[in-house]
């Protein structure tokens, strides 16, 4: 089942519940699906990589604002931002641990012979390519500096 069909069911089912954390965050990842099906030059359906983009992207709002908030000292702000996060989460797969993601960070460092920090974008486009939906990209960013420098 696409990841849109998920959500529409998770939906009915956050309606029936009156669960209205999550059906603010549900309603806003169908209208960014609605939106990048409305963008010029996109098909009618998105692919499974473009809806699995669009979760991320909101997840990666959300916890951007909660650190705003918790930084500021709202947490009266933050919770519902952490609440919808928890509810995005659940269509993303598995987050990798950080000694996995260092782990693939190597590997293809050593299987393309990257060599500095000129190497930089071409080792972070593999591996992000590879960890879609894994990891977060600061994370991966660090460790990627952290093994070109050294």
């Amino acid at each position: 089942m696409s990841l849109q069909k998920q959500v529409m069911e998770k939906m009915k089912e956050a309606m029936k519940a009156k669960d209205t954390v999550a059906l603010q965050a549900l309603r806003a990842v169908k209208s960014a699906f609605l939106l990048a099906k409305t963008e010029t030059g996109a098909g009618d359906d998105l692919t499974e990589d473009q809806e699995m983009k669009i979760i991320q992207k909101q997840v990666k709002q959300r916890k951007d604002s909660a650190d705003v908030f918790l930084k500021q000292g709202r947490e009266d702000l933050a919770n519902p931002e952490l609440a919808e996060i928890a509810v995005l989460e659940q269509f993303l797969p598995d987050a990798l641990s950080e000694e996995e993601i260092e782990g693939v960070v190597i590997s293809t460092i050593e299987g393309i012979g990257a060599s500095g920090m000129k190497d930089m974008g071409k080792v972070m486009g593999i591996v992000s390519k590879e960890l879609a939906g894994q990891a977060d990209g600061k994370i991966i960013s660090q460790f990627v500096k952290k093994h070109l420098m050294s």
